[in-house]
Order: structure tokens, then sequence, then C-alpha cells
């Protein structure tokens, strides 16, 4: 185990840690996390509308598989590349500005799709690349929670906040059920009075922690910054696989169900539900643990589960019950690797660069979930199977765990060394597991 602590006075000193003396003894903080993970799953509801709808696109507008994969991937790619400057941005204006900011401009493209955007594979594209805004929320979200609560808690915070990721089930189990009750428009509309009426509550209601760490560097030398920063880059790879997997899993899960097991559109939306929500319910878990145990043991199980789970699934297995188990593993998972991960950036990322370093550690995992639905498009478009794809990513999962193992750790147990000072490392096996990377 990682007897490895805060790795910084930035991390324990009572002034640079915004909201650290007001998160207990008070109701406030869990009211502000509540809200916080609210308005995180009414984004990604948002932003995971096209989704379940790819089947039916692909049918209607006679998509390719690669094309159909594009409708699906072109929001996440710019959700993700979106969180670096709202990322940035939060940390500048915070929580309270950015949350129903966000949320308004998020409305847009959810209403030209609903309303007129689903015509033709290139306004599905056009309307797509804006519905990423709601991908962004996520960069908003976890400085505003770790401004709130002091390190001990804040693994647990931050995987209750993850809870919010759940909005891709709301998605994956109300869209295509409301578009055959209601019509094609209906999802969409519904979801845009939703985030309407969320940032209306959101701004009279959020509030940013006590004493947040305002930047006074301007963004592109603070992003610069953040680049430097060892933990940033260890923590883009983390996610990229953890949260990267998640994502990809949820917009892609339905092709393949379909594709692979002959699912009905319906049936194969209702598993990708199961997935995303025992994953949902991982996430806290892993910061749960993270804050016990530490987050590299952690995320070292995670990446060993995962690569055992797509390496079975590789073979294309029975879907009951080996698939099924096979999926739901790597469900869990994923969930409790994206829970740790940012338990780890939580507490060891500099107070005023949370959101900075979020913004671009949130990028990796969405870049992460960009590529492998294209990825397993192309393949089973040359091989008719998706074994190989499945085995690149028990590939990965493993050359992670290794990577977790080494680079990770080291980089851990060498920061908390400096932290310790010049009486040595022997006052770092004495930090108490609750700060514990």
């Amino acid at each position: 185990m990682d007897a490895v602590g805060a790795t910084s006075g930035d991390l324990m000193s009572g002034p640079t840690r915004s909201g650290t003396a007001t998160a207990s003894g008070s109701r406030q903080p869990f009211v502000m996390l509540a809200l916080a993970t609210l308005g995180f799953a009414v984004n990604f509801w948002a932003w995971a509308l096209l989704s379940p709808l790819g089947p039916r696109y692909k049918e209607l507008l006679g998509l390719s598989g690669s094309q159909q994969a594009l409708i699906v991937a072109v929001p996440v790619i710019v959700g993700a590349l979106g969180r670096i400057p709202v990322g940035a941005l939060t940390d500048k204006f915070g929580g309270r500005v950015m949350y129903p900011l966000v949320s308004v401009a998020t409305i847009v493209p959810v209403l030209f799709i609903g309303l007129a955007g689903q015509k033709s594979l290139v306004t599905l594209l056009i309307g797509g690349f804006f519905l990423g805004i709601g991908g962004t929320v996520f960069a908003v979200g976890i400085p505003f929670v770790s401004g709130w609560f002091p390190p001990e808690r804040r693994g647990l915070a931050l995987g209750l906040f993850g809870v919010g990721m759940g909005g891709t089930a709301i998605s994956a189990l109300s869209t295509v059920k409301l578009v055959k009750a209601q019509g094609a428009s209906s999802p969409f509309l519904i979801t845009a009075g939703v985030l309407a009426l969320y940032a209306g509550v959101a701004w009279l209601v959020m509030r940013d922690a006590p004493g947040r760490t305002v930047p006074t560097e301007p963004l592109g030398a603070r992003l610069a910054a953040t680049s430097r920063l060892s933990i940033t880059w260890q923590a883009c790879i983390l996610y990229a696989v953890a949260f990267g997997g998640y994502v990809a899993f949820s917009v892609y899960l339905p092709t393949y169900l379909r594709t692979a097991y002959g699912l009905e559109q319906a049936d194969a939306a209702n598993r990708m539900a199961g997935f995303v929500l025992v994953a949902v319910v991982m996430r806290p878990v892993g910061g749960w643990l993270s804050d016990r145990v530490g987050s590299i043991p952690v995320l070292t199980a995670v990446y060993a589960v995962l690569a055992a789970g797509a390496a079975v699934q590789s073979f294309t297995p029975e879907l009951r019950p080996v698939g099924t188990i096979a999926f739901l593993t790597m469900a869990a998972a994923l969930g409790a690797g994206s829970g740790a991960t940012f338990a780890l950036v939580g507490k060891v990322a500099p107070a005023s660069k949370v959101g900075s370093v979020t913004g671009l550690v949130g990028a990796a995992g969405g870049l992460g979930g960009f590529v492998p639905p294209l990825v397993m498009g192309y393949i089973y478009g040359r091989t008719d199977s998706y074994g190989l794809g499945l085995g690149l990513l028990a590939g990965g999962a493993a050359a992670t765990m290794i990577f977790t193992m080494t680079v990770v750790r080291s980089a851990a147990v060498r920061r908390a060394t400096d932290a310790a000072g010049p009486t040595g490392p022997r006052h770092v096996t004495r930090q108490p597991k609750s700060v514990r990377p």
C-alpha cells in the first residue's frame, strides 16, 4: 500500500484550500454537492441524447456504421476538448456562474436537433458538435465540489458528485421510448425544459465555497503552468482509460449489442442503462476506498479487473451469463477507476489549479471515449468482429495497470517525501489513510 499523503504545503494549509474550514458542522456543503451533482446529471442527459438514437438514424438516413459512430462520437470529442477552457474559466469565475452558463448554452443545440436537426447527417453533426457543450460541465463540478470539502473527505464527495454521470442512463432509458410514444422531438424538448429549470435554480441557490482562491494569471499562463504538473499528465492517462472506457461503452454499447448479439433497439438501450448504473454506483465507492486505502492500490486493482473483463469479452461469449458478467464487471471497474482518479486529483492538485487540472484530465477522459467507437466501427467493418477492438482494450488496461504500479506510484512517493521535508520519508508512513493518494 502507498502510504503517501498530501504532497505539498498547498494541500494542507488553511488559506489555500478554499472551503475546508466551513465543510464541517454545516449542511451547506452537502446542498452544494447535491446541486452540482444534479447539474452534472442534467447536462450529461442532454449530452447523451444522440447515442440511443444512433440505430434509428442509421436506418432512417441510410448511414454506414462509421457515419453512425461519428454521430455519437462528435459530442464526446467537443465535450472533451471544451473542458480545458471551461475548467480554467471555472477557476476564474466559479461554479456559481459557470453552471447556469453551461446549462443555458446547452439548451440551444438541444432545441436545434429536436426541431430541425434530425433531417440529415450534416445537421446531426452540426447539432452534435454544439451538444458537446453539455459534456464540459464536468470541469465545472470538480473544482466547485472540491472547494467545499476538506482533503480527507474529498474522495467520497467527488465520488458522489460523479453519480451525476448517470444522466446518460436517463437518456438511455427514456429517449427511445419518448420518440416512439410522442414523436422525434419530444426527448429534446423535455430535456431543454429541464435544463432551463436547473439553470434558474442554480443561479438563485448556488454559492461558491468561502475563501475560494481566484487566480490572477492570464488563462494561457495558467494552462501552461498546469500542463507542467506531473499529476496532470499522470491523471490524464489514468482517466483516459477509466472514464474514456465508460464513455465509449455508454455511447457505443447499443450498437455493439445490436450488431454482435442481434438485440432489439429498446433491449440494447436498457442493457446500456444497466451498464451505466453499475458504473455510477461504483464511482463513489472508488472515491471512498481511495480515502481509506489510497488511490493507487484502488487504481491498480481497477485496471487489472478491466483487462480481465475485456479479454473475456473479446471472444464474444454467450450474452447470458458470461457476456453480461463481463460487461457489468468492466462497468464496476470503470466507475471505481473514475472515482479514484479524481480522488487523487482532489488531494494532490493545487487549489487554484483544480479547475485547470480537471479540464485537461477531463479532456483526456473524453478523448479516451471518442476514439474507441470509431476504432470499433472500423474494425468491425474490416473483420466482421469486435474481438480485436476488445483485445486492444484489454492490452491498454494492462499497460495502464503497470503504469500505475510504477510511474504513478513512484511520483506519489516522491511528492510525499518532498512534503515530509528534511526529516525524511519516515514521516510519510505516519500520515493518516484519509489523505493518501
